[in-house]
């Protein structure tokens, strides 16, 4: 049988392989900007290869692809008429793709995430956030999804509303935050104080994801683990963020010389800004050992990378048969079947 998302974590280490918005926007089939995901009615194969991509790589998780799939966003594009069809296809790609792993049925998770519209000084604003996420969240419980994924939110009181949301329909909530370059939650409370309280609440995890690269999410991770009893997730992007530039939002590309539509990185420019799987590996060797629970990367990242993410974790994934071995390789083998005139030049190629 399919074990549930919290007997997985009782038994170890959970891999959630997101990024499904960088990377279908990569493959061509996502407009990046309005960022919605119409690639579920329009090129559901795309979609289906993606998240199989991705579960190969390791994640326990297929997670329906609905991020900006609410009705805010389907108003701003003129297509609020898909808006249900559009979350339940996800749905329903992720359910047929989750049976097809080989050892263990995945898990499908739904997907809510920030809205845009949140304003803490403004209760109507406050009404429209729960009812687009009580509608999705409804829809979830009609596919059949084993837990909601809540993500990138950066107001503690919208995640709070997305959990109370998610536990009228009885199912089990992870809710990560995506902390701003403020180093706080914009209603004024510390990542850790608001991931304690929605604990308490009754998140099953809680944690951060996206906006943030490994260097400048892990501290913020310590934080939450020291000050949480119950289960943490990080799921960072994949790029070099630093102190003086801690998301991926106004990441600077100092080789760049050419003119940028929006004069940052972000979203279209970042490629140069990559961190390699060695080094996103070494992080989550990191997240392991400071007590994560719930181990994953975000927008940006590709299967490759979650693959030695997982493998970081002593997590042997379907497409570890693939992983990097250099054994055979001509210039920088070892097998002694290659030629020797190649090696020689090793060095100098």
């Amino acid at each position: 049988m399919k074990r549930s998302l919290e007997e997985r974590l009782k038994e170890g280490t959970v891999i959630a392989g997101e990024g499904y918005l960088f990377e279908l926007e990569r493959r061509g089939y996502l407009q990046a900007g309005s960022f919605v995901p119409e690639v579920a009615l329009d090129n559901p194969e795309a979609l289906k290869q993606a998240y199989r991509d991705y579960m190969n790589a390791g994640s326990d998780v297929v997670l329906a692809f609905t991020y900006n799939a609410h009705r805010e966003k389907m108003r701003i594009i003129g297509k609020e008429d898909l808006l249900e069809p559009l979350n339940k296809n996800a749905i329903r790609l992720a359910k047929e793709v989750a049976k097809e792993h080989p050892k263990e049925e995945a898990l499908v998770a739904g997907n809510i995430s920030n809205t845009n519209i949140f304003n803490p000084d403004d209760s109507e604003s406050k009404d429209k956030v729960r009812t687009i996420f009580a509608e999705m969240v409804k829809w979830c419980k009609e596919e059949g999804v084993d837990f909601i994924n809540g993500e990138t939110f950066y107001y503690h009181e919208e995640a709070l509303i997305a959990l109370e949301e998610v536990t009228k329909q009885g199912l089990p909530a992870v809710i990560t935050f995506g902390l701003m370059g403020e180093n706080i939650l914009r209603d004024g409370y510390t990542v850790e104080e608001s991931c304690k309280i929605l604990s308490e609440k009754g998140a099953l995890v809680v944690g951060m994801n996206c906006f943030r690269g490994p260097d400048t999410m892990q501290p913020y991770l310590a934080a939450i683990r020291n000050n949480v009893d119950g289960y943490v997730g990080g799921l960072p992007i994949p790029y070099r963020t630093t102190e003086e530039h801690p998301t991926f939002f106004n990441l600077p590309d100092g080789g760049c010389s050419c003119h940028l539509p929006t004069e940052t990185t972000f979203p279209t420019a970042l490629d140069p800004l990559y961190h390699n799987r060695y080094e996103l590996a070494e992080w989550a060797r990191e997240a392991k050992d400071t007590g994560l629970n719930y181990i994953g990367l975000c927008c940006g990242a590709s299967p490759a990378m979650l693959r030695a993410v997982a493998e970081a974790v002593d997590v042997e994934t379907i497409n570890s048969k693939y992983s990097p071995d250099m054994e055979k390789h001509f210039l920088f083998g070892t097998d002694k079947t290659l030629q020797e005139h190649n090696l020689k030049y090793r060095l100098k190629a």
